[in-house]
């Protein structure tokens, strides 16, 4: 994984991996208050065997976003997720920096 990935490295991924027949979604910081790793615009590309490129949290919470995104390549449904230290899950997945992101995954169409 390089999560110093370009914003055009992740949506070429993106594309390259949809163009090899494979389920893909992108994943967008939309969201952040307090001490946030990553800034507002921050992409993720999954695609539905696992694989990643980029970055949401510098790290945090990227297994989380990585299993959220292979259920929403699965259904097709967009969601938005939200990891902030307040919220035990928050611990589990290790975004204990003090800030709080919400997270946008959709499908690549």
């Amino acid at each position: 994984m390089d999560t110093l990935a370009t914003d055009t490295d992740i949506l070429k991924a993106a594309e390259d991996w949809k163009a090899a027949g494979r389920g893909v979604a992108l994943a967008t910081v939309v969201e952040t208050w307090g001490s946030a790793p990553r800034p507002v615009g921050s992409n993720l590309v999954i695609d539905d065997q696992g694989n990643f490129l980029g970055s949401v949290s510098g790290g945090c919470v990227e297994g989380a976003v990585v299993t959220e995104a292979l259920d929403v390549i699965e259904s097709g449904k967009p969601k938005t997720l939200e990891f902030g230290v307040a919220d035990e899950t928050a611990w589990k997945v290790g975004l204990s920096c003090g800030g709080t992101i919400r997270v946008f995954v959709e499908k690549v169409e």
